[in-house]
C-alpha cells in the first residue's frame, strides 16, 4: 500500500552508522527528514549528502532531526561519510541507516515488496530509492518528494518546505507558491473577512477566496 500524506510513517529498528535505533523513538518530539539513496560512494548522492551536512544549523534551528539511508552496510556508510566530510568541508553528523535487507526502502513504497538485490548490484538496482520525507512530531507523513538518480535534489527547497509545513501548522494557514518565511501568508477560506481582520488587521483580498495577510509578530 502507498504511503499517503498524514499516514502515520512505519516504525522500524535499524543498524545505522551511528549504532542501533528505533524510528519512532528517535523522532521522539522533533520534525523529521528522512532522505534516500540507492548506493553509497556514488557522485550525485555524495554532494547531496555534503548539502545536507552543510545545513547543519539551519536544520538544528527548526527542531528538525535529519536521516540519510542507503543500500549498504553499516562499514560502507563510515567510509562514505570520510568522502562526503571532505566535499561537504564539515562534519556530517546525521546517521544513515543500514537497509541492506531492503526492508525500510519497501515500507516506505520506494521499492516493491516482492524485489531484491541481485548479487554485485549497481545503483540502477535500486534507483527508485531517491526520496525526500518530513514527517511531523505527531510520526505522520506531510511531504515527500522523488528524483531520479540523475538530478541533484535542491536542499534549500526541502528547507523551505519545512518552513512552510511548520508555519501552516503552528498557524492554521496555507503559503503560497514559492513563500518564505516573513512573506504574507494565505488565510484559510473557513475564516470569514471579520474574524481575518480582528486576527490579522489588514489583508489583501486578491480574489473572495484568495486573500494574503501578513502572520502577527
Amino acid at each position: 500500500m502507498s504511503l499517503r500524506i498524514n499516514d502515520v510513517v512505519p516504525d522500524f529498528t535499524a543498524e545505522t552508522s551511528e549504532g542501533t535505533i528505533n524510528f519512532h523513538e528517535w523522532i521522539g518530539d522533533s520534525w523529521a527528514i528522512l532522505f534516500s539513496h540507492p548506493k553509497d560512494f556514488t557522485p550525485v548522492c555524495t554532494t547531496e549528502f555534503g548539502a545536507v551536512a552543510r545545513l547543519d544549523d539551519e536544520w538544528t534551528k527548526r527542531g528538525a532531526k535529519v536521516i540519510g539511508i542507503s543500500v549498504d552496510g553499516v562499514e560502507d556508510h563510515k567510509k562514505w561519510k570520510s568522502d562526503i566530510e571532505t566535499y561537504a568541508g564539515l562534519p556530517a553528523k546525521f546517521p544513515i541507516i543500514a537497509d541492506t535487507d531492503l526492508a525500510v526502502s519497501k515500507a516506505f513504497d520506494m521499492l516493491p515488496a516482492e524485489y531484491y538485490l541481485p548479487g554485485n548490484a549497481t545503483p540502477a538496482d535500486s534507483q527508485t530509492v531517491r526520496s525526500v520525507f518530513i514527517i511531523g512530531p505527531d510520526k505522520k507523513l506531510k511531504l515527500s518528494m522523488t528524483y531520479p538518480m540523475t538530478v541533484g535534489r535542491n536542499f534549500a527547497e526541502v528547507l523551505r518546505a519545512l518552513d512552510a509545513l511548520q508555519t501552516s501548522t503552528a498557524n492554521t494557514v496555507a503559503t503560497p507558491a514559492d513563500w518564505k518565511v516573513g512573506e504574507p501568508i494565505i488565510i484559510p477560506t473557513s475564516v470569514n473577512d471579520e474574524a481575518a481582520k480582528e486576527k490579522y488587521g489588514e489583508f489583501e483580498t486578491i480574489f473572495p477566496y484568495l486573500r494574503k495577510a501578513k502572520l502577527p509578530a
